[in-house]
């Protein structure tokens, strides 16, 4: 039961798992959307006649829009109620996306994307804070892992489910089943999220926001954080999204549902991550931070074996390495925070899928200058001056 020192919902408790089943749903809405074209990226290049990179602009125009949208939603979740505000991010998240399989032209299709990104991004800014409101703090890290595993069951499945679908009825098929799972995660995050019972609303004056937002900006460490988020991310994203080309290309010519299996891979970042935090609070955050950055280079560099065996080793090596990091720096930034916690932990989202859009775009052009040796140096330069960054600025705890 609760009490008066931890008045947050308790472990085991129906609400408490009602609250768990809720954010891991609504993180599998949110991300299975976000990236379910990014298997499909072959087949809108070809359909769409567009190169490898402008074909990634769906995702790159979605990222940046969620990159965009999570401080706005940050304050209107303060206004209107967490559970209230991600719904209704969520929702109009997937009206933008059945527009953006309709639209006439491509250009249209990526404004589309790129307003379903912003409301998608009212998902990332409010739902650990939700969480951490609504739970006892004994046990919000593990409510918050949940939360977290969903995300990534969400990135994957959207990649895998539109794929096969999408190579047999065509890229907008494929999407559109994806957007099905997704409202079907939304109505069981509308059934099942309890009613907020510590959330006061409130809208901050314009110099308190700004205060708030704007401290962190002061710290170098912090903008090595930031920085962090938005080299490896966009690094990381780049591999992905054209990876597919890379297998689908001679000498590989592999089709496009089966090269999409590559994405189990993501499932080493559910284990990296946790293993990160505990190895993090035994040896400090930094050699932690570095070595998952060393890892996820080794990985990058190893794809470039012309076996598809080692690609996938590669690619697993690397996935694993980034969510290590990853899992580090973002909590960091909240930790570091010199002024507002949670606006801290959006500027971090911001240059994480800041990154994302950038160098997910810039990657298909490597790849159209040089190959996939090409897109594998920019991955590992933007690694390396993250790692260098890290070294020089970062404290060593």
């Amino acid at each position: 039961m609760n009490n008066d020192a931890d008045p947050g919902l308790q472990a085991g408790t129906p609400p408490y798992r009602r609250l768990l089943v809720a954010l891991f749903f609504i993180g599998v809405a949110t991300f299975a959307q976000l990236y379910s074209p990014q298997g499909l990226l072959p087949l809108i290049s070809q359909d769409l006649e567009v190169s490898p990179d402008q074909a990634a602009l769906m995702i790159s125009a979605a990222t940046l829009g969620l990159a965009l949208g999570v401080i706005p939603w940050s304050y209107i979740g303060d206004a209107m109620g967490r559970k209230r505000a991600m719904l209704t991010a969520i929702s109009l998240a997937c009206v933008f996306a059945v527009l953006s399989i309709v639209m006439p032209s491509f250009a249209l299709t990526l404004v589309m994307r790129f307003v379903e990104g912003f409301m998608l991004g009212g998902v990332p800014a409010l739902a650990v804070a939700y969480l951490s409101e609504e739970v006892s703090a004994r046990v919000a890290a593990v409510a918050a892992g949940t939360y977290i595993s969903g995300t990534t069951i969400g990135g994957l499945s959207g990649r895998l489910i539109a794929a096969p679908v999408g190579e047999q009825l065509g890229w907008e098929a494929g999407m559109l089943v994806v957007i099905g799972v997704a409202v079907a995660c939304v109505l069981i995050f509308l059934r099942m999220a309890p009613a907020a019972a510590q959330f006061t609303p409130g809208t901050p004056g314009l110099r308190e926001a700004a205060s708030a937002l704007f401290g962190n900006l002061g710290s170098p460490a912090l903008w090595v954080i930031y920085l962090q988020g938005f080299l490896t991310m966009g690094g990381f994203v780049a591999v992905y999204n054209f990876l597919g080309f890379h297998l689908a290309a001679p000498p590989f010519s592999m089709p496009i549902w089966l090269a999409s299996f590559i994405f189990l891979a993501y499932l080493a970042g559910t284990v990296s991550s946790p293993q990160a935090g505990k190895l993090a609070s035994r040896y400090g955050r930094r050699p932690v931070l570095i070595a998952g950055n060393l890892i996820m280079m080794a990985g990058t560099a190893v794809t470039l074996i012309p076996n598809v065996w080692v690609i996938i080793v590669g690619t697993v090596v690397l996935t694993a390495g980034f969510f290590a990091s990853h899992a580090v720096a973002s909590g960091w930034a909240g930790a570091r925070a010199v002024a507002g916690r949670s606006q801290s932990a959006s500027l971090y989202n911001l240059g994480y899928y800041g990154g994302s859009s950038v160098f997910g775009f810039l990657g298909g052009t490597f790849l159209w200058l040089a190959g996939w040796p090409g897109t594998v140096s920019m991955v590992l330069v933007l690694t390396a001056a993250a790692t260098v960054l890290v070294i020089t600025v970062l404290p060593k705890n």
